[in-house]
């Protein structure tokens, strides 16, 4: 027999808060279980419902963004009106993303938005935890970062290519990571009405996703970590980051160290490169062409799973998600002229600190609102350029931290990490970076000491005591950036 707030079915019908935990690039349901159990030992069912998404496991997401995107915003949708069928309205949604998950999430924010439903529901909490928004390319010189950079989106997916910026969305001739981060998008609208938006990253060992995509940082400042004196949140030590001060004043330097010490640690790392190089080889002759033949077959699945979702059984569903709720508009992209403008060469490290205009400078003064109206008057708008639009007011009203707690602004960003030397990413990177940066995230460096693999270590991916320090971060997550 049910009670008032439970029927037979087991719902609770007193819960109006809809959590949704999106797993990443070749994960599952099971990836997202400590984050689950920790949101239900922390609020009741009569509080919160919590959705683990399962329709993009395994190999689907290869399928690219947009198919993940709209299979999630489907799967959200089912839910919604299943629970609503059984008398239990949802006033409130919460999106988690991990990894790819990530972009999965902001995709398909973006869809519900345009279909009205955040008209009817209240966007609470946005968090991603090691989610690559600015892509998966490296920038740096050096044989891991050719192979890496150039190898990775030749595996065949549609996803690699779009996590590496080499593919254009529709016509537009521009990377998909570049439209959802357009400030006209509905990606970037429907971002910017959630209450609390925040992200966590890892500053060493997570080789998927390093801190500049996860952190939407234009400098590394954990890069060389030394002897440096690493600030922690007070009750998370030394896990999480303060995110307002990274460091503590530098200590003393410590005296030089023995001269057998010295000569030992010459020999360690001569090996150590020894050992790399070892690995290189034993990469490039062996596991290369295993990767090409998987990469060939998977290729083959994925486009067919695409074709059948734009033209099979499905296909009517999921038109559902495109015209005319989500209109293809052209327009003149200021962004785009600027990518032209900008004298920018991505094989430095760095950028040279002798110039007196960074690439963010420039692109911060193109995408003013007085230069955007001049050149509109000046230039007749490109038919290679398209934003997806939602068919309503401009969106500018929305671009405000809806938090009362303090986000991280573009202007705090700046300031903070003007002592860093810039890295050397693409007029498309930076210019993803800047815009995301305008809505305002509360960011949160994490360090994982126990387990090399950080990226798993990060969410608990796994029961494995190695990866202890995520329950830390999780933790964090709950105490302060997870409002019911």
């Amino acid at each position: 027999m049910s009670n008032n707030h439970e029927d037979a079915d087991g719902i609770p019908r007193k819960a109006d808060h809809l959590c949704v935990l999106i797993h990443g690039f070749w994960g599952n349901p099971s990836h997202m279980d400590h984050l689950a159990a920790s949101l239900q030992q922390r609020y009741s069912e009569d509080c919160l419902h919590v959705l683990v998404t399962e329709r993009n496991i395994g190999n689907l997401t290869y399928d690219g963004t947009e198919v993940g995107g709209e299979r999630v915003a489907h799967e959200i949708e089912e839910t919604l009106n299943t629970l609503a069928d059984k008398g239990c309205p949802i006033r409130k949604l919460s999106i988690v993303g991990y990894s790819f998950g990530g972009l999965l999430a902001r995709y398909a924010i973006g869809l519900l938005d345009a279909r009205g439903w955040f008209d009817k529901l209240e966007p609470v909490n946005f968090t991603t935890f090691a989610s690559p928004h600015v892509g998966v390319r490296i920038p740096r010189k050096g044989v891991w970062g050719y192979i890496w950079n150039n190898v990775g989106p030749q595996q065949g997916s549609i996803s690699a290519q779009q996590l590496f910026l080499v593919d254009s969305f529709g016509d537009s001739g521009r990377p998909l990571l570049s439209i959802m981060a357009d400030p006209d998008s509905i990606f970037m609208r429907a971002l910017a009405k959630f209450k609390n938006r925040s992200l966590y990253g890892n500053v060493v060992n997570d080789r998927t996703t390093i801190f500049y995509t996860t952190m939407l940082s234009m400098v590394d400042p954990f890069r060389d970590l030394g002897d440096a004196q690493v600030n922690y949140v007070k009750g998370y030590e030394p896990v999480v980051i303060d995110p307002d001060t990274y460091f503590l004043p530098a200590a003393e330097l410590k005296e030089s160290l023995p001269l057998g010490s010295r000569v030992w640690g010459q020999i360690t790392r001569f090996f150590t490169t020894a050992l790399f190089w070892a690995v290189v080889v034993l990469f490039l002759s062996i596991v290369l062409p295993l990767f090409f033949l998987h990469s060939i077959s998977q290729w083959s699945h994925s486009r067919e799973r695409v074709r059948l979702h734009e033209e099979g059984e499905s296909a009517t569903l999921f038109r559902e998600y495109r015209l005319p709720h989500v209109m293809v508009k052209e327009m003149q992209s200021a962004i785009e002229e600027a990518y032209e403008d900008v004298g920018f060469r991505q094989d430095p490290e760095y950028l040279s600190t002798t110039s007196k205009s960074s690439p963010a400078d420039s692109l911060r003064r193109r995408n003013s609102p007085g230069l955007k109206a001049k050149e509109a008057a000046e230039h007749k708008p490109r038919s290679s350029s398209i934003t997806i639009q939602e068919a309503s007011s401009p969106t500018q009203e929305h671009y405000q931290p809806n938090s009362t707690r303090e986000a991280t602004t573009d202007d705090a960003i700046s300031k903070k990490h003007r002592a860093y030397p810039m890295l050397a990413l693409s007029p498309a990177q930076i210019a993803i970076i800047e815009s995301l940066n305008s809505v305002g995230f509360r960011k949160y460096p994490v360090y994982i000491h126990n387990h090399r693999h950080s990226h798993a270590a990060i969410i608990v991916r796994a029961p494995k005591p190695g990866f202890d320090e995520g329950k830390v971060v999780i933790k964090h997550w709950l105490d302060n950036e997870f409002q019911i």
